[in-house]
């Protein structure tokens, strides 16, 4: 029996060793009974903000509350269209459909699986007309006007964004970041001439502090963030019931708050998150060391103007079940992001996407596995993974061979 025991992702370790700060934000909470709102909400969202280079960020009960009240206050009408990519978790689209809107969908670039902005021009140039009135894309394919473009910065890195809002600005577009999974991922801008922050570029983008992020609560938790004073008011509003004053409602909204206990929690975490996201990057400087000579894996992308920060780290083989089996069977935990497009999910079959539509998004859907990837990971646990997919990929080679 193999006593190595590598989990996919470790939770124990960071809140043991902050268990002391961590339960002073709960004592607090319990001794001036702030549980919605107040001090302990507001200086987080200083801080995050700060954190994001960006003059707002107003927090919210989850990534999927942050996604919705940002399509919301970008202007994303019932009935338009809201551009995405089939690679990414469902709480991306969903949050577009509960704001009435659908989801129509651009392939992912093939090294960095992120939004294609050659494929972006391509559905605009030739899978749409322009609307007289307003400037914007008309989708052919439903008739339905596009209101908006949602790269996701998916497993720690960006999305390219020049290009994308290069794009959006072209066809009067607002462009919301899903930065979910991109908690202090930075884009080299050639635009701008500098490194920027993710939820830094678009009109607005969204934050997930489920536990897993990067940047983790204590249960659920998200943020919007936008230098857009309009879109923040409008995210406070949405997140409250509509109210802009105690029971004076503007218009209607969601209980969709950020609790004050998460927020004292994610404060204190946020001092860290530099620290954390240097060492995931530090862990995939050691994967890459001891994975890079390996036939048959395909190791992740790091464009030049790209700094990851490495909430999964994703690697492509050919016979993913068989690894994982293999890994499994060593005390390895690892983890699919994501085995089904969701172009392909049932949830959208309404939608009249089949194979082949995407081809990118198709080919690598079955390849993807998340090897373990957290600022705890040791060495000597990276060594074991990297001598169990060797050993894998050496022993199917020689299968193959016989």
């Amino acid at each position: 029996m193999n006593s190595t025991h590598i989990p996919f992702l470790d939770l124990v370790t960071p809140h043991v060793e902050m268990e002391e700060e961590l339960t002073k934000a709960f004592c607090d909470a319990l001794h001036t009974a702030a549980f919605i709102g107040g001090k302990a909400v507001q200086d987080f969202e200083s801080a995050f903000a700060e954190f994001c280079d960006v003059q707002y960020c107003v927090g919210v009960g989850s990534g999927t509350d942050a996604l919705r009240f940002a399509f919301i206050a970008a202007g994303v009408c019932p009935g338009a269209i809201v551009l995405t990519v089939p690679n990414t978790f469902i709480a991306t689209t969903e949050a577009i459909s509960q704001v009435g809107a659908y989801p129509e969908f651009v392939d992912v670039d093939d090294r960095t699986y992120n939004m294609d902005s050659e494929c972006l021009r391509q559905y605009l140039e030739t899978e749409c007309d322009r609307d007289q009135l307003t400037g914007r894309p008309i989708s052919r394919r439903t008739g339905r006007i596009v209101a908006a473009i949602v790269p996701v910065h998916l497993y720690g890195q960006m999305a390219d964004m020049d290009a994308i809002l290069s794009l959006a600005a072209a066809w009067n577009l607002p462009v919301v970041e899903d930065a979910c999974q991109a908690h202090g991922a930075e884009y080299f801008s050639h635009k701008g001439k500098s490194w920027t922050k993710a939820g830094s570029m678009g009109r607005a983008a969204a934050f997930s502090f489920y536990p897993g992020k990067n940047l983790g609560a204590c249960g659920e938790a998200g943020a919007v963030t936008t230098n857009d004073p309009d879109v923040a008011q409008k995210v406070r509003m949405l997140r409250d019931h509509g109210q802009a004053e105690k029971y004076y409602h503007d218009m209607e909204g969601y209980n969709g708050r950020l609790d004050a206990i998460q927020a004292g929690i994610l404060r204190l975490k946020l001092d860290r998150l530099p620290e954390w996201n240097q060492q995931r990057r530090d862990k995939a400087e050691t994967y890459l060391e001891l994975l890079s000579s390996v036939d048959g894996l395909v190791l992740p992308f790091e464009p030049s103007w790209s700094r990851a920060v490495y909430h999964l780290y994703v690697v492509r083989v050919q016979d993913r079940e068989e690894m994982q089996n293999r890994l499994k069977g060593a005390g390895i935990g690892t983890g699919i992001h994501y085995p089904i497009p969701l172009h392909l999910q049932k949830a959208y079959r309404t939608l009249g996407y089949r194979e082949g539509d995407f081809p990118v998004t198709e080919r690598i859907a079955p390849e993807i596995l998340s090897l373990p990837m957290y600022p705890q990971l040791m060495r000597t646990q990276q060594e074991a993974v990297a001598r169990s997919v060797k050993e894998c990929l050496a022993a199917v080679g020689s299968l193959a061979s016989t």
